[in-house]
């Protein structure tokens, strides 16, 4: 039996770990999908290639598709583009039905979608997919990065939305 005690201690300890708020995209053959993400990170930027992973609920509607097409684009947003995370968190309703129209994307040399205005984009080859938990950790090899000239992040940590400050 999990110890709920180690778990709320856990969630309460994570929620002051603030992390970039991104929206991982993907499309092929599964279709054209995309979710709202904190949990992702570089792995290394040696090798054939440098590789990012981001980890999806086993539950997650995005996660099939995004096994089954190969490929996901990581879309770290912009400080102005709260709404777009709501969009594609659920929590704001997807303009026209279609979470794609929150903002204009263009596809990336895997296929998957790469936000025009977000802060960076990693279009990703998926190499690797494994359970741990409730939870898939996804590894993709990069195949391209789209970087804004300017901007700050958007992040997330004690539960809001939060700024981040230059000194």
């Amino acid at each position: 039996m999990p110890d709920t005690t180690l778990r709320q201690q856990f969630l309460e300890g994570m929620s002051r770990a603030a992390a970039s708020v991104s929206v991982v995209t993907t499309d092929g053959p599964a279709g054209q999908h995309g979710i709202t993400v904190s949990a992702m990170t570089s792995v290394s930027a040696d090798g054939e290639a440098p590789t990012m992973l981001v980890c999806l609920n086993a539950a997650s509607s995005v996660l099939p598709p995004l096994l089954e097409n190969g490929c996901f684009c990581i879309n770290v947003l912009r400080i102005d583009q709260q709404a777009i995370s709501d969009t594609f968190s659920g929590r704001l309703p997807a303009p026209d039905g279609d979470r794609f129209n929150a903002a204009p994307f263009t596809p990336g040399p895997t296929g998957a979608p790469m936000m025009d205005s977000a802060l960076v984009s990693f279009d990703c080859e998926l190499v690797s997919a494994d359970k741990i938990g409730t939870h898939h950790i996804c590894i993709g090899a990069v195949r391209e990065v789209r970087v804004a000239p300017d901007g700050s992040p958007l992040l997330y940590g004690m539960r809001s939305y939060l700024r981040a400050e230059k000194h």
